[in-house]
């Protein structure tokens, strides 16, 4: 994956983790899904009209699992469309990346590559169980494992990559980076929920005590 792009997916998963926890409005991350969306898109274009072997087209393919999932979230929250669309397809991606994970390890010999395609499979199955099943009670892990992936998986490594470092990083690395969110998104997901706060007696409902 092109390391600016990597960055700024980084940036997008930021945001869309906070929409997970409620704590950014649907249409204003929208737009930012849109931008993201856009460059991840046309990145692999770039990329696969200038390839000149097979592996470079196959390197730059999986680039579009993204784009189109940021666009289908920036089009999505944007017109209010039903969200399960978006976790069937999240489904579909999770498939997929975990076949570019294997390919990385096996056929371009770069576990810490295949690594971080693993952990986007694991994160868009949350996608799927949340949007598409409805397990609502995943919706905080899903955002605490999307914010967390934004910098293990995506704005660290673009950075590592930007600077032609990316060879020193080791499998143990990435493998800490994975225990760390599997540690959050657990002790997040078994969290009992707080209860509802009691509400507050309407006007008609409180009562001047009267003495004898």
């Amino acid at each position: 994956m092109s390391a600016v792009g990597l960055l700024f997916v980084g940036a997008v998963l930021f945001v869309n983790g906070l929409l997970f926890l409620g704590k950014v409005d649907a249409k204003s991350a929208g737009v930012f899904n849109l931008f993201v969306g856009g460059l991840q898109t046309a990145i692999p274009f770039w990329l696969i009209s200038h390839a000149t072997t097979p592996d470079e087209i196959l390197g730059a393919a999986g680039i579009f699992l993204f784009g189109f999932t940021y666009l289908y979230v920036g089009i999505g929250n944007l017109k209010g469309y039903d969200a399960s669309g978006l976790g069937w397809y999240s489904l579909w991606v999770a498939v997929v990346a975990a076949g570019f994970g294997v390919v990385n390890v096996v056929r371009f010999d770069d576990t810490p590559s295949g690594l971080l395609w693993f952990q986007w499979s694991v994160l868009w199955t949350v996608f799927w169980l949340v949007l598409a099943l409805g397990v609502t009670r995943l919706t905080a892990a899903a955002g605490w494992l999307t914010l967390i992936q934004a910098f293990t998986t995506c704005t660290v490594p673009g950075f590592v990559i930007l600077l032609g470092e990316w060879d020193q990083v080791t499998t143990g690395q990435i493998a800490a980076s994975i225990f760390l969110s599997g540690v959050v998104f657990v002790a997040v997901a078994l969290r009992k929920p707080l209860p509802a706060p009691a509400a507050a007696p309407t006007p008609a409902e409180v009562r001047i005590p009267v003495s004898a």
